[in-house]
């Protein structure tokens, strides 16, 4: 899955957001399940549509590049799916086909989980007519794109009311010269040395999973392989292999900061990326043997409760003060940064993070024609408060994933707003992160009800 460059998060706002042998995972946190082994017709007729969907998505994968984000089924179903590829109007017509077939078999059900695997198949199968129909030609309106894809549909907010964020970002660094500039000169004094590297994230990562692991079982033998790469127009990614596996790669096409360690050892590892994957092969391919969720269309509902449980599992592993004290007491010795005397690094990022929203709005400008490249990096240098190298590679992405973007920052809203509900404690809320990542969730269940 992808990791966006710039922003932690994208700050949108959403209607409706207050923002074991016997038993499987599931069952042990009191969710419905269903016994494989008296499976009822409606239940057979979505195993049906099921393996019916897993071809169509390995088919569509070949036209178009990055469209399959994880396969983990047999070799022998991509292998067959890509040597008898349709075209793409012959998929989407099977697509809306399929669609009518969950929505025939969904009356039929009475099960509370199995309701869900219909309803996220059905959510995942328009995602799929969307993209086909993008891949003919077809252009729809941002959030017109992103409420067809992902299941949301954001409100953004107008450029001018992320302005006094970069008030106080002008306080916490003065000088002359653009912000910007004063900024990124800041903040270059945090840059982890290439050779720092490889130990100060195996550091990150190690920390993320402890504590991780304190809250949320994962399956024995799981791993992952962490690589540095360049030439990405994001930032970090993580390809899950199946059988508890991924490989984790870091972009060090430009200067890596400090801040970035734990935010990626968390978002793509643990409680991110790995361990939802992990979670999902666990609990619904192999002890329920739905074969759907062996496959992950990157444009589709389930990036945005991805991107959304990764981003929050930053805040969800390390929080209040507890992130910037382990930089502070574990990485930066590591990284040989030089401590602050202060806490104005952390302050600063933290107010950085708040304007992060920007970048949702000058991407639906940018996207819909309202304003052209050159003014979209020129307002994600100023919002993002990045050098042009850096606003190029943001706008980069946003060429390259369109409305993709709405799945950080809307995401990681909705993710909090469900997991923080009531205000639990902190046992209740990783029970309610276990919840989202073992389970067939969509971001209406996120919404309250």
């Amino acid at each position: 899955m992808i990791r966006n460059l710039i922003a932690l998060s994208l700050i949108a706002a959403l209607p409706g957001c207050a923002a074991n042998e016997t038993k499987p995972p599931a069952a042990k946190a009191g969710i419905a399940t269903v016994d494989v082994r008296r499976t009822p017709a409606s239940a057979k007729a979505l195993d049906d549509i099921a393996a019916a969907y897993l071809k169509l998505s390995l088919e569509i994968g070949t036209h178009e590049p990055g469209y399959i984000d994880a396969y983990y089924g047999p070799p022998e179903l991509q292998k067959a799916a890509e040597a008898t590829a349709r075209d793409k109007p012959a998929l989407l017509a099977a697509t809306r086909d399929l669609m009518a077939q969950v929505d025939l078999a969904a009356r039929r059900i009475s099960d509370p989980l199995a309701k869900r695997r219909a309803t996220f198949l059905r959510a995942q199968l328009r995602a799929a007519e969307t993209r086909l129909l993008m891949m003919q030609g077809t252009r729809f309106a941002f959030a017109d794109e992103a409420e067809r894809l992902f299941g949301v549909r954001p409100r953004l907010k107008p450029l001018a009311s992320y302005d006094p964020a970069l008030k106080q970002i002008e306080t916490l660094v003065p000088g002359d010269g653009p912000l910007a500039d004063r900024v990124e000169a800041y903040l270059d004094a945090f840059t982890i040395p290439k050779e720092r590297l490889q130990k100060t994230f195996d550091a990150a990562v190690a920390r993320c999973r402890g504590r991780s692991m304190a809250h949320i079982a994962m399956p024995e033998g799981e791993s992952f392989r962490l690589e540095f790469v360049t030439g990405k127009s994001w930032s970090g990614y993580n390809y899950y292999q199946g059988g508890y596996h991924s490989l984790i790669q870091v972009n060090t096409d430009l200067p890596i900061r400090l801040s970035r360690a734990l935010d990626l050892g968390c978002h793509e590892g643990y409680p991110g990326h790995h361990l939802l994957n992990m979670k999902l092969e666990e609990g619904l391919v192999k002890e329920r043997g739905w074969a759907e969720f062996s496959v992950y269309p990157l444009y589709s509902p389930q990036s945005l409760i991805a991107e959304g449980s990764a981003n929050y599992g930053i805040d969800l592993a390390f929080p209040e003060s507890s992130k910037a004290d382990t930089e502070r007491d574990v990485l930066m010795p590591i990284a040989e940064i030089a401590v602050p005397s202060d806490d104005r690094y952390w302050q600063l990022l933290a107010a950085i993070k708040r304007a992060s929203g920007a970048r949702l709005t000058i991407a639906q400008q940018y996207l819909d024609g309202v304003i052209d490249r050159p003014t979209a990096v020129a307002l994600t240098q100023k919002y993002m408060l990045v050098s042009p190298q850096r606003a190029e590679q943001s706008v980069s992405f946003t060429d390259q994933y369109r409305s993709y973007m709405i799945n950080y920052g809307l995401g990681e809203t909705m993710v909090r707003a469900y997991v923080e509900r009531g205000k639990p404690g902190r046992d209740e809320m990783w029970r309610r992160m276990a919840k989202i990542v073992s389970e067939p969730t969509l971001p209406s269940d996120l919404l309250a009800r």
